[in-house]
């Protein structure tokens, strides 16, 4: 998959030219105010990006995840609050629901979600939990009758306080099982509680280092009770359903960190083409040459990383190694690229009024958020046969 289709290749530029006309212009207001776009959300509604990977029967564009990649890539280009935004959105809220949701659960949120009518987010993370995931999870789930009653704190949840917000669906512990040596482990459900739902706070934004236009937020749940009929997928699944959701998201994460370091790129270019010192272009000289052909190098080769894990997704193949050997390669990719374009700037690079500013800021999350580079190292190592 490394020459796009005429299908592709016209998705992809029209999301070009979205984000290079409507977004590049108004986004660096929104960063500083830390507001959220919800105009540009709108019209990303009515282009149907959010509907991109959803089935034509629930309202959705009929696509596939790879579609929805380029449209990451290229909305990165020009900001990641933005695209974030969309892959959240996307990978894990609607897609779970697809993938795993009940007729009934899918006839009530898919259309919404692909019109970007309302956003859908995923409550995993706790604040003493990080990657340690089944161990640090203490948000329980206890049915009582006909509902289940919540208790717990997530945190670091994206798209899970805006104004059209949906619901998130939250991973919680409904009980224990017992494992073959005779021990317990915790029994990991999800359910899915709706906005507004009594016993379910949404804290205040985040005050973030970067992302600053997106959507942050603590989460608290005091006796929340929603109807049994609310449980996403099969109880006791509900890890292994994330898990099987987080190596998608990996990849889009990826394209996500192409596009930032592709943004990188772009703007080095026109920056150094323009700026003058000692007399004549700073693209003349080969310090600042050298350093722009790196930064194409990384983010070329982390372009393939994706779209070769996207192609065995696609074909239905095993993609966990590949898909985090491409979030690998594409946050280094981001994070590397967006040190040099803030030091091709100078002190201008310093400057959030300047988008290498932005996207300096924007790029360590990617190293860290769906699945820490630590932890995609030991997936790869793991499926080179080392031991756990």
């Amino acid at each position: 998959m490394h020459r796009l289709d005429d299908e592709y290749e016209a998705l992809r530029k029209t999301v070009e030219e979205f984000a290079r006309d409507v977004v590049a212009p108004v986004i660096g207001d929104y960063y500083e105010r830390c507001a959220f776009p919800y105009d540009i959300v709108s019209r990303m509604g009515r282009m149907g990006l959010f509907g991109l990977p959803i089935p034509e029967e629930y309202g959705g564009m009929g696509g596939d995840y790879f579609a929805l990649c380029l449209a990451l890539e290229e909305l990165a280009r020009v900001d990641s609050s933005v695209a974030i935004t969309l892959e959240a959105a996307v990978s894990l809220g609607a897609m779970p629901v697809h993938r795993f949701g009940t007729p009934e659960q899918k006839a009530e949120w898919l259309p919404r979600l692909a019109s970007g009518e309302v956003l859908g987010a995923f409550g995993l993370t706790e604040p003493g939990g990080g990657s340690d995931v089944p161990g640090g999870m203490r948000t329980t789930a206890v049915q009582d009758g006909d509902e289940w009653v919540i208790n717990g704190t997530k945190a670091f949840i994206t798209n899970s306080g805006t104004d059209i917000t949906g619901f998130v669906a939250v991973a919680a512990i409904t009980g224990r099982r017992e494992r073959p040596d005779g021990t317990t482990a915790p029994e990991i459900s999800t359910v899915i509680v709706p906005a507004g739902t009594p016993g379910f706070t949404v804290s205040k934004k985040y005050s973030k280092v970067g992302w600053s236009a997106s959507d942050t937020r603590e989460l608290s749940f005091s006796d929340c009770q929603v109807p049994v009929a609310n449980l996403l997928g099969e109880r006791g699944r509900g890890y292994a359903q994330f898990l099987q959701t987080l190596d998608e998201g990996r990849v889009a994460i990826a394209a996500l960190s192409v596009g930032l370091a592709q943004g990188c790129v772009d703007e080095s270019l026109r920056y150094a083409a323009e700026r003058h010192a000692f007399g004549m272009p700073i693209a003349g000289y080969q310090a600042i040459q050298f350093k722009i052909a790196d930064m194409e190098v990384r983010a070329h080769t982390a372009r393939l990383a994706y779209y070769h894990a996207a192609e065995k997704m696609l074909a239905g193949e095993l993609f966990k190694k590949e898909a985090a050997i491409a979030k690998l390669v594409a946050s280094n990719a981001a994070m590397d690229n967006a040190r040099d374009a803030t030091q091709i700037f100078g002190g201008y690079g310093f400057m959030n009024e300047f988008p290498v500013g932005r996207f300096y800021r924007d790029a360590k999350i990617l190293e860290i958020g769906e699945g820490t580079s630590e932890v995609q190292r030991i997936l790869i190592a793991r499926h080179l046969g080392m031991p756990a």
